[in-house]
């Protein structure tokens, strides 16, 4: 048996507190890391705060994991004790459906996912099946690592599976912990960027970022101004918005896709679709191949997060920052829980 120190919440409207919970004996296929750090996502709140109704308790948040393998059991193949890997939102899938076999994994109806029905990273040690453990390539701080396990490869896989193209106009909506990095994305992707944002004290970084356009999104002059115009467009926001302006964003064949947890239904016009062929769509997290090509590519263009820095320990004023909407952009929690 393993011990694991990690914080806890045991309400929906409970702070997170001290817990320790025993492993069980380890199996053939899994892997117990000891964690380095973990992101922070708003998806932690919402599983936290029950939100999504899923959460069973007590909770253990977190699963933008980075750290170093510590034990392998016996049929884990090609990954070694003191390697550092990443886990994001899946920890283990079935392997023998058809989805997984044809590489879909994160498609997979029986997929495992990290802090729903088990533990996740706010912890010194966590396990999952090597499948999900994704080695970190040398050129990435792993400090800044962890959120490209989730936010990261979340904004990456549409590019990947709605056929992006370099030469494309593409929009992102939302400037946050999303969209910050699918503009540097798509920028080192070589498509010409159109940031949409509320806020006006993110424009400067938005261009540093790589966008090419900023567009107030608050201003339906402005949105309209961008009408016919981009040949893709990312959606990574969670609020309802105006969205019968951003259809008419589209180019003819143009693509609306959606990343963010809209929790209104967004109302889309048939003729707006039929007109100029255009559609709507949307995409979970990646797949363990996805994740790897997408750290591959961060690494060779430098495309990392912009994080903020807390002590594990002090989770509780991590929450409140990124609560209160401060987080530029990403929040991660570094190990304190020491020997």
């Amino acid at each position: 048996m393993s011990s694991v120190r990690a914080y806890a919440v045991t309400n929906p409207q409970g702070a997170l507190e001290p817990f320790e919970y025993e492993l069980a004996p380890l199996t053939a296929q899994e892997v117990e890391i000891a964690i380095e750090s973990c992101g922070l996502c708003h998806s932690d709140l919402s599983m936290a705060r029950n939100e999504w109704g899923n959460t069973t308790y007590p909770l253990v948040p977190g699963h933008e994991i980075v750290g170093n393998v510590v034990a392998l059991g016996d049929q884990v193949p090609r990954l070694r004790v003191g390697q550092r890997v990443g886990v994001g939102w899946f920890s283990r899938s079935c392997m023998s459906c058809m989805r997984c076999l044809r590489g879909d994994h994160n498609l997979c109806v029986d997929a495992e996912q990290t802090i729903v029905g088990r533990h996740g990273g706010f912890a010194d040690k966590v396990r999952c099946h090597w499948s999900w453990a994704t080695p970190v390539p040398d050129g990435l701080d792993p400090l800044a690592a962890g959120p490209l396990f989730c936010g990261g490869v979340t904004v990456f896989n549409p590019i990947l599976q709605c056929g992006v193209l370099p030469t494309d106009r593409v929009g992102v909506v939302g400037i946050g912990g999303l969209g910050h990095m699918a503009v540097q994305l798509l920028s080192k992707w070589g498509c010409h960027v159109t940031a949409f944002t509320s806020s006006a004290n993110k424009a400067d970084e938005a261009k540093r970022f790589g966008a090419h356009r900023i567009v107030d999104s608050r201003s339906s002059e402005q949105i309209k101004a961008t009408a016919g115009m981009l040949d893709f467009l990312l959606v990574t926001v969670n609020v309802p918005l105006e969205w019968s302006l951003y259809l008419q964003a589209l180019a003819p064949r143009g693509r609306f896709h959606v990343v963010g947890g809209v929790l209104e239904p967004i109302p889309v016009p048939a003729f707006g679709l039929i007109g100029g062929q255009k559609s709507v769509s949307g995409s979970p997290l990646g797949s363990p191949a996805t994740t790897r090509t997408m750290l591959e590519f961060c690494a060779r263009h430098s495309v990392a997060p912009q994080i903020e820095r807390f002590p594990m320990s002090k989770v509780n004023d991590a929450i409140a920052h990124l609560d209160a909407g401060k987080a530029r952009y990403r929040i991660v929690l570094e190990n304190d829980f020491g020997g």
